[in-house]
């Protein structure tokens, strides 16, 4: 056992997402390739001494508390196990807020990783998934991290070999997107059968390590939502294919838009440009980033 850790939260992109039907109970069953990139949250979770948990956020716009993921992932392993020894957790957010990059959920997932590291409870990887699915849809895949087939309402996973290496841009633009307006709105049934990504495919390209057959497939069908209703995603998506990409995408719901670079000169040029443009006033973030494999340390 441990008093004190640091941990690194990544967040996620989705190369593929598709939605095959609304359920009876209002969820959407889903068939997505997940990526984690190696952008990060910085965690830090210390024991207290005394009962109770605590959270404290870089952002004044985040939640502490009982409002934050990462407080409630606390708490059911505390309570679980009965433990009377209170922790504080510090998050300094790297990860754009409502960006469909999962920042809550990964939060949430290292610090599911922390406390049964912490406290020596002995969980698995997958007893820490199932017990993290309680908390989010995307929480047992942040517990999974790397390249992963995602179906079910998010749930079931299958691990993929790493995706090839490559350079990404992400460009969160100045808008906020509601993931739950954005389902909402999608009738599945009215999506023509062109507008539904390859996600057999690309599993297929990633299996080869064929980084332009991935980026070929690349698609979301949330895009057709998010998209009419925030044009600025499309403008971003052009600059990046204009500035070398071999494919750029809508992750998630939105608005973050990621494009896929095999040069890392061109990558650059791209994360100028979009700083730049419209004096500065279409992206409110822009990284440099890559994909991140499972294996690397937490």
């Amino acid at each position: 056992m441990t008093d004190h850790l640091e941990l690194k939260a990544y967040g996620k992109i989705n190369l593929g997402l598709d939605v095959v039907r609304k359920r009876e109970d209002g969820y959407h069953e889903v068939r997505m390739i997940m990526q984690t990139v190696s952008l990060y949250d910085k965690i830090v979770v210390d024991k207290s001494g005394r009962q109770g948990i605590r959270t404290e956020t870089s952002l004044p716009y985040v939640p502490d508390g009982e409002g934050n993921l990462a407080y409630r992932a606390a708490k059911l392993l505390l309570d679980e196990f009965q433990i009377t020894e209170g922790v504080e957790i510090r998050i300094k957010k790297c990860i754009p807020v409502a960006a469909g990059m999962a920042g809550g959920s990964t939060d949430a997932a290292a610090v599911l990783v922390g406390i049964n590291r912490m406290f020596d409870l002995g969980l698995t990887r997958r007893e820490l998934m199932a017990r993290g699915l309680k908390l989010g849809a995307d929480v047992p895949y942040c517990i999974l991290r790397g390249t992963a087939l995602s179906e079910g309402i998010g749930e079931v996973l299958t691990e993929l070999p790493a995706a090839p290496r490559c350079h990404v841009v992400l460009a969160k633009p100045q808008v906020s997107v509601s993931t739950k307006a954005v389902y909402g709105k999608l009738k599945v049934a009215e999506l023509k059968k062109e507008e539904h990504p390859d996600i057999d495919g690309m599993v297929k390209a990633i299996q080869k390590r064929d980084l332009d057959g991935v980026t070929a497939r690349l698609g979301n069908v949330l895009e057709t939502i998010t998209i009419p209703e925030h044009p600025e995603i499309g403008t971003i998506k052009k600059i990046l294919l204009d500035h070398g990409a071999g494919g750029a995408l809508m992750s998630g719901s939105g608005p973050t838009v990621f494009g896929i670079f095999k040069s890392r000169e061109a990558a650059e040029e791209a994360c100028g440009y979009l700083k730049e443009a419209e004096n500065g006033r279409l992206t409110r973030q822009v990284y440099l980033t890559s994909f991140f494999n499972r294996k690397s340390a937490r």
